[in-house]
């Protein structure tokens, strides 16, 4: 196996590289505000479309967390890991008929400012170094790591430089603000759809020529129905498959994904309402717009969420009937390092074996999604700590331009930081489980406060701190003292202990009365058009027709 671009894969990139620098520069100077406008850097208020909305949250959201994570994953468990596609693109209805009316009616802009409205400062700072940590600790770093490892297998670059170009490249863009991010994503978008479903295409075709008649995509199909029915359930019970660790062992796939009690105890959707709800990476580029356009740009987004599976599973599926069954010595070693089975190492070793001019337009779908993210990523984290920490604590008379050369320059140490400690994740086995775990040691604590701070009145600022510093030392101790208790369960478990301690300091807080800093609730806020109801129920008919066939 090559590595390494042709010239023509380098030409393809180069065209997908020119066409986002020149779009995102005329952005930048005809659409953007000539004069430093904080929330214009920050937010891009009022300007982006429904469509640059939808396409904005998922470009931040896919990125080498998916197309190498989830088809690490793919590779390792199978068609089940489609869990968190489509759980999220139903989860994103629900922050669309909920959720984004509370924050736009209320004028919320950020996360932290949330929490200072409805509990109080104290509160608002604490999470808001939390989510700081966070960010640039777990989320952009393990982004980089992701991504740089895919283009050193793609490209045979070193790890570091691969970091430090898709580094490079992410801070031009961010930099130009999210009005920048917002349209220049809907570029990213395109490329990595297209790319992706052509790598699915051809990752199916080569599965049929190695391992098949050659016949073509549809024979790659039913090799994986064949070759790989272990690989083709929804739905795990314990003890039923041993898969891949990363780390030279195995491990039950029902530790990763509980079967039914991920649901019935809540951890899935935890995960998603904490990611897609409470996140300031994924609410931000709706938090500018009118309800009506955000609503809408967050159901388009839910839509492509169902089409994830298509370009970030099907390859990893296909990485793995070709690692059982074909005699091919590069995609075997490819996957292996030291004699350890990497399913990281899937979707690049997979790339690899496409063919020239079709490797570079995978590459820009790759990178596209990559940089897309990181900007996203960067530009909350800017957010967060320019308007939530900085503006508050340091220095309160700060001038507009101010706000938005310290911005950019926050921007540029976070991304420092993180590229610092990207090559520190080598030692975590599987990138994507990485990501979920460990931002799952918060996640429930911030659910809750979320979720009760809207819709329970009671609510109290003792009562929310106690549930959000929960959080933390109660998933470690369950981590270390049950060892075997599947991740997802034990968010679940958080969850509801969180909620519960969050409850009776309220009660006993409040005596009953309602909160002075509760929100006012209009019922009309959560009506949605015609239209948006047909779209939400398409989409639920979907997920229960995939659940029926692969349960």
């Amino acid at each position: 196996m090559k590595l390494g671009l042709e010239t023509l894969d380098y030409l393809i990139f180069l065209v997908y590289f020119v066409i986002v620098a020149v779009y995102g520069y005329w952005i930048y100077k005809h659409k953007g505000k000539q004069s430093a406008d904080s929330k214009d850097f920050f937010l891009a208020e009022g300007s982006l479309t429904w469509w640059a909305i939808g396409a904005s949250i998922i470009a931040s959201n896919i990125s080498a967390e998916q197309f190498i994570g989830m088809s690490g994953q793919a590779f390792q468990l199978g068609i089940a890991i489609s869990v968190y596609e489509l759980v999220g693109g139903l989860t994103l209805v629900l922050i669309a008929v909920y959720f984004l009316p509370m924050y736009i009616n209320n004028g919320i802009f950020t996360m932290p400012q949330f929490l200072q409205v409805r509990y109080n400062k104290n509160l608002a700072l604490i999470m808001a170094v939390f989510w700081l940590f966070l960010y640039v600790l777990v989320n952009l770093s393990s982004i980089i790591y992701l991504g740089a490892l895919s283009l050193e297998k793609m490209t045979g670059f070193s790890f570091m430089a691969s970091a430090l170009f898709l580094t490079v490249f992410a801070i031009i863009i961010t930099l130009g603000g999210m009005k920048v991010i917002g349209y220049t994503d809907v570029i990213q978008v395109f490329f990595l759809v297209v790319g992706g479903l052509a790598t699915t295409y051809l990752a199916l075709s080569l599965l049929s020529d190695k391992v098949g008649t050659g016949a073509g995509v549809m024979e790659g199909l039913s090799l994986i129905k064949t070759k790989a029915d272990s690989h083709l359930h929804m739905v795990f019970s314990p003890g039923q498959y041993q898969v891949h660790d990363g780390k030279g062992g195995f491990i039950d796939a029902y530790k990763q994904l509980p079967g039914l009690l991920m649901f019935i105890m809540g951890g899935m959707f935890v995960v998603n309402l904490n990611y897609f709800g409470c996140n300031q990476y994924m609410t931000q580029r709706a938090l500018g717009a009118d309800l009506k356009t955000a609503r809408n740009g967050v159901l388009f987004a839910a839509g492509l969420k169902f089409l994830m599976p298509f370009i970030v599973v099907l390859p990893g599926l296909a990485a793995y009937v070709l690692f059982q069954e074909s005699a091919d010595a590069g995609i075997v070693n490819g996957i292996t390092e030291a004699g350890i089975v990497k399913p990281d190492n899937a979707y690049p070793v997979l790339l690899n074996i496409l063919p020239t001019g079709l490797k570079g337009l995978a590459f820009a779908a790759l990178t596209a999604a990559i940089v897309a993210s990181l900007a996203g990523k960067a530009n909350s984290i800017s957010t967060i700590y320019i308007l939530d920490i900085h503006q508050k604590y340091f220095n309160k008379t700060m001038s507009e331009k101010q706000t938005v050369r310290y911005g950019r320059i926050a921007i540029v140490i976070s991304f420092m930081i993180a590229l610092l400690i990207s090559p520190l994740l080598k030692n975590f086995g599987q990138g994507f489980e990485y990501i979920q775990e460990y931002t799952g040691f918060i996640s429930p604590g911030i659910t809750a406060i979320f979720l009760f701070g809207f819709f329970w009145k009671k609510t109290t600022a003792k009562g929310a701190t106690a549930a959000a510093v929960l959080s933390i030392p109660l998933s470690a101790f369950l981590k270390f003292q049950l060892p075997d208790l599947p991740f997802l369960n034990r968010m679940g478990i958080v969850f509801w202990v969180c909620s519960l301690v969050l409850v009776i300091i309220s009660l006993i807080e409040s005596k009953g009365k309602d909160s002075e800093t509760a929100f006012d609730v209009d019922k009309n806020w959560f009506k949605v058009s015609s239209e948006f109801k047909i779209g939400a129920m398409l989409l639920i008919g979907l997920f229960v027709l995939i659940y029926s066939i692969f349960w």
